[in-house]
């Protein structure tokens, strides 16, 4: 079991690999978090390295996908740090990024908070707290050399592979009476498609967004009110490269893109 000083020592280690652009095979034995609990202790130290508030949080491994992606066998809570969060329709440097794939996504922000309680929140009350639907494209990334084969805890405390993120503007469209699961998504990269539906996010973005709001509450987090939740790839992960453009296109519901640096 890590004690605090282990805890503090596997964040500050996986910092330095973020900060620098490396990779470990896996963080040393000591330090290794062998639970979800204790991944999610070395990950929630992050967050006060960031010197603004909390953008929100991503669910990694939401869709068959995207569990196979990173090789776990169910979905992953991250944060979303405000200085990796860039408008849509920017242009982000490639930089060290290793996993080298791209995500069409539906987000959410939330009108109110969700604080933590003994009985879980239905989707309806969860829905019920939200302000807005967005379309959205996550970038992932991993400080493991081998991120497939790093164990569900380990990448929990990898941030839940949480990078670059981009978020499309609100949708102007009465969205609460359509079937998110149905809803058709297309991603692209340079004109190359990828097609899904919001099914493949949890079997629902609504589904995924209440499995967020649990998640945080059985770790005694508050889901606060402002906070954007990231639901999950609706398509299979996009190849990318220097130079690409990339679109998450929701059809009625709006487009979130983005643009990589040569």
């Amino acid at each position: 079991m890590l004690d605090e000083a282990a805890t503090r020592a596997a964040s500050d280690l996986l910092f330095g690999q973020w900060r620098g652009g490396t990779v470990l095979d896996a963080l040393p034995e000591a330090l290794r978090p062998g639970t979800r609990a204790e991944g999610y202790a070395v990950q929630a130290r992050l967050e006060a390295r960031s010197p603004r508030p909390l953008f929100g949080w991503k669910i990694a491994a939401t869709s068959a996908a995207g569990q196979a992606h990173i090789n776990v066998d169910g979905p992953l809570a991250g944060r979303l740090l405000d200085e990796m969060v860039a408008e849509c329709g920017a242009t982000l440097p490639f930089g060290a990024n290793r996993m080298r794939v791209a995500e069409a996504e539906f987000a959410f922000r939330m009108a109110r908070d969700l604080t933590p309680r003994a009985a879980p929140y239905s989707a309806a009350e969860v829905m019920d707290a939200v302000a807005s639907l967005h379309p959205a494209i996550e970038v992932p990334d991993s400080r493991f050399s081998d991120f497939a084969r790093a164990g569900a805890a380990q990448l929990i405390a990898d941030n839940a592979c949480a990078h670059q993120f981009v978020l499309g503007p609100p949708t102007e469209t009465e969205w609460r009476g359509i079937d998110l699961a149905a809803h058709p998504v297309r991603g692209s990269v340079d004109g190359a498609v990828a097609e899904g539906r919001g099914a493949n996010a949890l079997g629902d973005p609504r589904l995924a967004l209440a499995w967020l709001a649990n998640e945080l509450s059985g770790l005694g987090i508050t889901l606060a009110a402002g906070q954007v939740v990231t639901t999950g790839t609706c398509v299979v992960p996009m190849p990318i490269a220097p130079g690409v453009e990339v679109v998450a296109d929701l059809g009625i519901l709006g487009a979130a893109t983005l643009r990589f640096t040569g």
